[in-house]
């Protein structure tokens, strides 16, 4: 195939439309070095196109305000949610949470990845302990965690999960939208965590899917000596830290999701780190990583595999 632009949408006779990422190439046969044909590689869902499989905007809608507390959510609100589960001598456990951002591609946090174990995605999940016909368990083709992650300094934790087959977008499962590179959410935006981590300091991993508002913390204030100070950078963003609300063990590797201006829910952070001596303690907000300063990474990887 041809393609006139750098992203395309190509349909073929024995497949569904699919979008593709386009590379110039020097034409066969051609004296002039200037002339270039478009040559296509398909990518799943090419990030910057996202948008047109309706990214973000879910069936069901969130149930969200401005009220501070955990709480369920309503069943399906928030469908690129995933449970990333390990095997443990035959049985699934939860470890971490993570994001659909396309039909075969999960966003989650490197410090959930250890060598060695075989893990699988739930998708469409809203009670992990009961069988749910919308669930859908995907076995994983690739599971690739930033080259330079550094779990001393918490540093770059951020990886993808290549699903070893496409799912179906339905209404319980879709892709949540993916930022602009570089954009920086204002102070006290208000975004929402979502996740089955436990329910509070020493409690039980949640069974429903929780949310909890948690406005942004900019990074002036974050990086304050008497709040995260310099363990905190650029590349990540601070929400939460009033002492009532916060991630919290077994959130890990979710999104802190953030409604942009077109209504649409966008994946800016991946949950990373809080605090060791309690879930919810003021000033230590949840910290994740910053999902539009490794844009171009996911893409690149996207890409790659």
């Amino acid at each position: 195939e041809l393609c006139a632009y750098r992203h395309d949408q190509v349909c073929g006779s024995r497949s569904l439309c699919g979008w593709w990422y386009v590379f110039n190439a020097v034409a066969p046969n051609t004296e002039s070095p200037s002339t270039f044909l478009h040559v296509c590689s398909f990518v799943d869902v090419f990030l910057f196109i996202s948008s047109a499989y309706g990214c973000g905007l879910p069936t069901f809608t969130p149930v969200v305000s401005r009220v501070v507390g955990g709480e369920d959510v309503r069943p399906h609100s928030w469908p690129w949610q995933i449970s990333l589960q390990y095997n443990r001598e035959g049985e699934w456990r939860h470890t971490c949470g993570g994001t659909l951002i396309s039909h075969q591609w999960v966003l989650t946090a490197a410090h959930c990845i250890s060598t060695g174990r075989q893990y699988r995605v739930a998708l469409g999940k809203h009670n992990l302990v009961e069988t749910e016909e919308r669930a859908v368990f995907a076995d994983t083709a690739n599971i690739i965690v930033h080259e330079n992650w550094n779990p001393f300094f918490i540093r770059n934790d951020i990886a993808l999960i290549k699903l070893e087959s496409p799912v179906t977008f339905t209404d319980s499962i879709m892709a949540a939208c993916i930022p602009k590179s570089g954009f920086v959410l204002p102070h006290n935006e208000p975004c929402y965590v979502t996740g089955w981590g436990r329910l509070y300091t020493g409690g039980p991993i949640a069974d429903i899917l929780q949310q909890a508002l948690l406005p942004v913390v900019d990074h002036a204030t974050c990086s304050k000596s008497d709040w995260w100070g310099f363990q905190v950078k650029e590349t990540m963003v601070c929400a939460g830290g009033d002492g009532v609300m916060s991630g919290c063990n077994g959130d890990s590797g979710g999104p802190l999701n953030c409604k942009n201006a077109d209504g649409a829910w966008e994946v800016h952070g991946v949950v990373s780190f809080g605090s060791g001596i309690k879930c919810n303690l003021a000033k230590k907000p949840t910290v994740f990583t910053r999902v539009s300063s490794y844009v171009d990474w996911i893409s690149a990887k996207m890409v790659a595999y």
